[in-house]
């Protein structure tokens, strides 16, 4: 038996990895990170082919899809020949993506052969720049921090003026994870910024600096036809401007407080007209104000939109019946969405940011020694300092104890000289 395998494999291996097979519905996705690369345990339970446009072939999501074609996000033949297929590969039913660095009109060129762009380039436009995300939000009634546009620094210093010195100014595109975003106090700190917008730069926004009680998220999809599903409110921890740590749900939350930030985001969701994931990310500020149906209640503002899976809601893989992976598929696809109930009184998500280990894999037995209810997701990336490499998360009834058991395995994950 063993012979006549060896004997075979050469002869079928090319066959079957060369042309992919696929007899349902196929999403293509724009970006080969973490993001896609966590779609596609969801995708091959639901039996939908996936196909994902890497930026080279030893991203993320290349490393596990198969179908992985290689392109840029801005280069038009790419993007369609990944929703077109070839002779072997079917045409894909619906373009989504990982990432918001897709530009508009390679979204018109999708949407004008006849696939469906989800979430619309009219709907993404707000993910990609802030400018045009406050304009919209303070349209629809969408309670945001006070914020004004910069055309020049003189237009910052009247700003500071108004806010007792002190604002955060931000690039309204290209800025994530704390890029693009400087608290300022001078116009002098920003000086560069005003030099590259006028010669073509992003431009530059100004938000009041927010003395905010905790950061929030509200994870949800919508689908075409209107459905809308929400996970509950989650508790967010910053280090350095990126996402550490994920509290699902948020603890000791005022039910005020969760009933003004899913209003939000739902009045988001439909403002936008967004399809598919939505995560938006957002203060609860201390004291009191009135509500959208006229009751008071505790306030929360808007900071952030993602357009697509998101940080935040990663704890969902195995704390919820149905994860943001699964149910972004299901949402573009315009397919009913799945249960999002926690399966666990509490979960708590660390990320892996930087680590001292060269090779995370090989802190695996240690974890399961460790824990071996503490779920690792490793992302396939090479380590650099703050770098996103992968999450751990952990579920259970007392949050004290899972929120430190998820610590001290991302602290083994990372190889943390100080641990144990």
């Amino acid at each position: 038996m063993a012979a006549g395998y060896l004997d075979t494999a050469p002869v079928l291996l090319p066959t079957l990895l060369g042309s992919p097979v696929v007899t349902g519905p196929v999403v293509a996705v724009v970006g080969g990170g973490q993001l896609a690369r966590m779609m596609t345990p969801a995708a091959t339970a639901l039996g939908l082919g996936l196909r994902v446009l890497v930026e080279n072939p030893t991203t993320s999501a290349a490393q596990v899809v198969v179908d992985a074609p290689v392109g840029l996000p801005k280069d038009r033949g790419a993007v369609q020949a990944l929703v077109e297929g070839d002779g072997e590969r079917p045409r894909a039913d619906v373009l989504t993506f990982e990432h918001e660095h897709v530009p508009g009109e390679v979204l018109a060129e999708v949407l004008a052969s006849g696939v469906p762009v989800r979430p619309s380039a009219a709907a993404l436009i707000h993910a990609q720049d802030k400018i045009a995300m406050r304009r919209r939000l303070t349209e629809i009634g969408v309670p945001c921090p006070d914020w004004a546009e910069l055309p020049d620094a003189a237009a910052l210093s009247r700003f500071l003026e108004d806010h007792g010195g002190e604002a955060v100014v931000k690039t309204a595109r290209g800025g994530y994870d704390g890029k693009g975003v400087r608290v300022v106090r001078s116009t002098s700190e920003v000086v560069e910024w005003f030099a590259a917008a006028g010669i073509g730069g992003p431009a530059l926004l100004a938000e009041a600096k927010v003395p905010f009680v905790r950061e929030l998220a509200v994870l949800l999809a919508r689908r075409p036809s209107g459905e809308i599903r929400t996970w509950p409110v989650v508790e967010t921890v910053q280090a350095d401007g990126v996402c550490s740590v994920v509290l699902a749900p948020a603890p000791d939350l005022d039910p005020a407080v969760e009933a003004a930030a899913l209003d939000a985001a739902t009045r988001v969701a439909e403002g936008l007209d967004v399809t598919g994931v939505l995560a938006v990310e957002l203060f609860e500020v201390a004291g009191r104000s009135v509500g959208p149906a006229g009751e008071a209640g505790a306030r929360v503002l808007v900071n952030e939109l993602a357009m697509r899976p998101h940080n935040s809601g990663h704890w969902t893989l195995d704390g919820a019946v149905t994860s943001q992976f699964e149910q972004h598929l299901r949402a573009v696809l315009d397919l009913p969405l799945g249960d999002t109930t926690p399966t666990a009184r509490w979960s708590v998500m660390a990320n892996v940011l930087g680590a001292e280990r060269r090779e995370l894999t090989e802190a695996l037995p240690e974890v399961a020694a460790l824990d071996p209810a503490a779920k690792v997701h490793l992302y396939g990336k090479d380590v650099r300092p703050g770098r996103k490499l992968g999450h751990v998360t952990v579920c259970g009834e007392d949050l004290g104890a899972v929120r430190e058991r998820a610590l001290a395995a991302a602290a083994v994950v990372r190889g943390d000289s100080t641990h144990g």
